[in-house]
């Protein structure tokens, strides 16, 4: 961690209790305390550390999880706080396991990290990230039991086969709903059944268009430049705007770039000069970057362009599409860059 002045405070969040871990700059262990995971274990945690130093670095473990109540809580006292990394698995032999050795390891890991990460921006860009979560949880459930109902009406008996094997999708659930089954139990389950999942999943429709109306409303309101872009719709936009979060978190448009796993990693040995795909990051927003580049691929006259002289030049689709997403990870960090900078 560059420019360390004071103390770092590492802490291993839990549901219920908190352990946190002092250390100086060269990561020995000055004090360590557990607190109950709630407001009044928050201020007992800050008086504790005001009364260990006066100058302190806050590394605070899952601040989009069980963390997220304590980082809010520092951030709204003046305290300076970063986002920790999950501890590395320990290698055999290690020196045991618990809360406070993890909390010291979530600061010295932090000291070592040259750039360490800055919490999520909460508000209305948390309430974003709660909505496209939600919807996705409802289009998924929607999925499985789409599939679901396919396989029923593979096995089910003739009569019920025969109306509904052509159908898919909504058809499929419209004619699901006004199903009924002929005299004899299995029959008469198997229409049940069908009609029940099939309202179901009517209802897991509406509940996704739902939040999508309301993520086109949040993300028109803050980030009307991203849905002005080709290939990029409400959905795609709230996905940017929860990974990018706001200005400063990120440093520049090369570390945006290999957080959305587009940034090629040298893997150069010797005389052999080259480089990898990057599979870390995140994986949300690398498939951000992915829709729109296949969207713009489709209709996008500067992209088909492009796509046509690489092409000449006897790049693969695959290669063309992986400089495709790298360009839209620069083009859209300058855009959401100048929300916070206008």
């Amino acid at each position: 961690m560059e420019s360390v002045q004071g103390l770092v405070v590492g802490v291993d969040t839990h549901k219920d209790t908190h352990s946190a871990a002092m250390v100086d700059e060269i990561g020995g262990v000055i004090a360590a305390l557990d607190v109950g995971a709630n407001r009044n274990g928050y201020r007992s945690l800050l008086e504790w550390a005001r009364c260990q130093s006066s100058r302190r670095i806050w590394v605070v473990e899952g601040t989009g999880s069980y963390g997220a109540g304590l980082a809010a809580f520092l951030s709204a006292e003046g305290e300076v706080v970063f986002e920790g990394d999950r501890p590395q698995r320990r290698k055999r032999g290690a020196a045991g396991k618990s809360d406070q050795l993890d909390a010291i390891k979530v600061a010295r890991e932090a000291l070592a990290r040259p750039h360490p990460a800055v919490p999520r921006r909460r508000g209305q860009r948390e309430a974003i990230r709660i909505l496209l979560t939600t919807r996705e949880g409802a289009v998924q459930a929607y999925r499985q039991g789409l599939n679901q109902l396919y396989a029923l009406v593979v096995s089910a008996p003739e009569p019920i086969r025969e109306r509904l094997i052509r159908l898919k999708g909504e058809q499929l659930i419209h004619a699901c709903m006004r199903v009924r089954g002929a005299s004899g139990l299995e029959s008469s389950v198997t229409a049940t059944t069908m009609r029940q999942i099939a309202r179901r999943l009517n209802l897991l429709l509406s509940e996704a268009a739902d939040y999508e109306r309301q993520l086109a409303e949040l993300v028109g309101a803050a980030a009307p430049s991203l849905l002005a872009e080709p290939g990029v719709g409400p959905i795609t936009a709230a996905q940017l705007l929860i990974s990018w979060s706001h200005a400063g978190r990120i440093r520049h448009e090369g570390a945006f770039a290999a957080l959305a796993g587009v940034a090629p990693v040298p893997a150069s040995s010797g005389r052999v000069v080259r480089h990898r795909l990057n599979h870390q990051g995140d994986r949300q927003l690398n498939r951000a970057l992915h829709v729109v580049a296949l969207s713009r691929s489709g209709f996008h006259r500067p992209t088909r362009a492009y796509i046509a002289r690489r092409t000449a030049e006897g790049k693969s689709t695959r290669e063309i599409r992986r400089c495709l997403k790298r360009y839209l990870a620069r083009r859209f960090f300058r855009l959401l860059q100048r929300l916070d900078n206008p």
